[in-house]
C-alpha cells in the first residue's frame, strides 16, 4: 500500500518537469534573434544618417547648395571680321601644250613632271630625218633660182648694151628683162618654201610656250603624236598657284578683290598669304555658292590639287568675344546661358562669326553687361540656380 502510494506520487513529477527545459531555451533564442535585429536597424541608421544627425534636422536652404560656376562679362571689343573659305588649289594659269605640226615618232623626251621649264625650252623631240631631206632639198632649188637669177641679169646687162649699136632689138630687152623678172620670182618662191619646210622641222620639237611648273607630262619615247593627239604636257605658268574657294552666298558679298588672305594647305602647319584676285559674279542655283580666286603668295611647296582653308580678311568691328566654351550648339542654332538679376541661368541664342585661338565672335544676341556662363553650360538647365564666379583677366587670355 504504501509503496503504491509511492509510487503513484513519483509518477506526476517526469510529466510536469520535463517542459521546462525546452521552453527556457527556445526563449533565449528568440531573445537571441531579436537583439540582432535590433544591432542591424541600428547599423544601418548609423551609416544612413551623415555624421550621425537625424534626417529631419538637414538644411533646407537650397541657395546655400547653389553650384559655383565661373562666369563672363560680355565687353565689345575691335575684332577683325573674317570670312573662312575652303576649296582647292590650282595654277592660276594652267597651259596645255600639244603638237604643233605634222606629228611623228617621239624620240626623246627631256623633262619630267615638277620641273621648272623655259619659254622655248624643248620638252620633246619628234623624228625628223623625213622633214630635213626636204628642207635640203628645198634649200638646193633656192640656189638653183638663184643662178637662173643671176644668169638672167648678165643676158639683160648684155643686151641693154648692144641695144644702142642697133644688134639688139626694143623687144629682145623686154623679153629679156621679163625673164630676169621671173627668175627673181622663182627665187622667192623657193626661199619661201623653204622657209615653210624649216618652220615645219622646228614644229617638230615640242616646246614650252612659257616658262613654268610641268605639271604633267603625257607622253613618252616611241609614241606616235600628231596634231589631233591631246595635250601631251601641263604647264602652270610661272608656277604661280590659287585657291579656288567656294563661298556661301551670304559670304559672298563681304569678298572684294585686293582683300588679304590666310591659307593653310592640308597636311602642313606652314600659314601662306594670300590676296584676293577674283570673286565670281555668278552664284550656282543649285547650291548657293559662289567662287572667289586667292593668288597664294610663296606657293613653292603647294601642290595642285591639295585641299585648303582660307580666312579672308574682310574688315574690322566691334564684336563680344567669348570663349569657345561658352558657346553651345546643336543642329538648328548656337547658344549660351546668360544670368537674371537673381543668378538663375536663361538660354540665348547667338549668331557666331569668326572662330579663331582667341574665341568666337558673337555677331548678334548678346549686349554688353551680359553674364554668361563660361564653361558648365552643358551641366546646367534653364533656370537653375548658381553662385557666379567672374572669370579672370589673365585666364580669359
Amino acid at each position: 500500500m504504501n509503496m503504491h502510494e509511492r509510487m503513484s506520487g513519483q509518477q506526476p513529477a517526469g510529466p510536469v518537469d520535463a517542459p521546462e527545459p525546452r521552453q527556457h531555451g527556445r526563449r533565449r533564442r528568440l531573445i537571441v534573434i531579436a537583439v540582432l535585429v535590433l544591432v542591424a536597424l541600428a547599423a544601418a541608421l548609423f551609416f544612413l544618417l551623415p555624421s550621425g544627425e537625424p534626417a529631419a534636422e538637414a538644411p533646407a536652404d537650397t541657395a546655400d547648395t547653389a553650384p559655383r560656376v565661373t562666369v563672363v562679362d560680355v565687353a565689345s571689343r575691335p575684332v577683325t571680321a573674317n570670312v573662312r573659305v575652303t576649296g582647292s588649289v590650282a595654277p592660276v594659269r594652267d597651259l596645255p601644250v600639244g603638237v604643233q605640226g605634222q606629228g611623228g615618232q617621239v624620240v626623246a623626251v627631256t623633262v619630267v613632271e615638277g620641273d621648272y621649264v623655259r619659254r622655248g625650252q624643248v620638252l620633246a623631240r619628234i623624228d625628223k630625218s623625213v622633214q630635213v631631206q626636204q628642207v635640203a632639198q628645198l634649200g638646193a632649188a633656192v640656189e638653183r633660182a638663184r643662178a637662173d637669177l643671176k644668169l638672167a641679169e648678165s643676158e639683160l646687162e648684155r643686151a641693154e648694151a648692144l641695144v644702142d649699136r642697133g644688134f639688139i632689138s626694143q623687144a629682145d630687152i623686154e623679153r629679156r628683162t621679163a625673164t630676169r623678172d621671173g627668175a627673181a620670182a622663182q627665187v622667192n618662191v623657193a626661199a619661201a618654201q623653204l622657209r615653210e619646210a624649216q618652220a615645219r622641222l622646228e614644229q617638230l620639237d615640242i616646246r614650252a610656250p612659257e616658262s613654268g611648273l610641268i605639271l604633267e607630262r603625257n607622253v613618252e619615247p616611241g609614241q606616235v603624236v600628231s596634231s589631233g593627239t591631246p595635250a601631251v604636257f601641263r604647264i602652270a605658268q610661272d608656277g604661280q598657284m590659287e585657291l579656288r574657294a567656294q563661298v556661301a552666298e551670304q559670304d559672298l558679298q563681304a569678298l572684294d578683290v585686293g582683300q588679304g588672305a590666310e591659307i593653310r594647305v592640308v597636311g602642313s602647319d606652314e600659314v601662306l598669304r594670300g590676296t584676293v584676285t577674283l570673286v565670281d559674279p555668278i552664284i550656282e542655283s543649285a547650291s548657293r555658292q559662289g567662287t572667289a580666286r586667292v593668288g597664294i603668295q610663296e606657293d613653292g611647296k603647294v601642290r595642285p590639287g591639295a585641299f585648303a582653308t582660307a580666312i579672308v580678311e574682310t574688315g574690322t568691328a566691334n564684336r563680344p568675344m567669348l570663349p569657345e566654351s561658352a558657346v553651345l550648339g546643336n543642329v538648328d542654332e548656337s547658344f549660351v546661358y546668360v544670368l537674371d538679376a537673381e543668378n538663375r541661368v536663361a538660354r540665348r541664342a547667338v549668331t557666331i562669326g569668326d572662330v579663331s585661338d582667341r574665341g568666337v565672335v558673337i555677331l548678334s544676341g548678346l549686349e554688353d553687361g551680359d553674364r554668361v556662363v563660361e564653361s558648365a553650360g552643358a551641366f546646367l538647365n534653364e533656370g537653375d540656380r548658381i553662385e557666379p564666379v567672374a572669370l579672370e583677366t589673365g585666364a580669359r587670355e
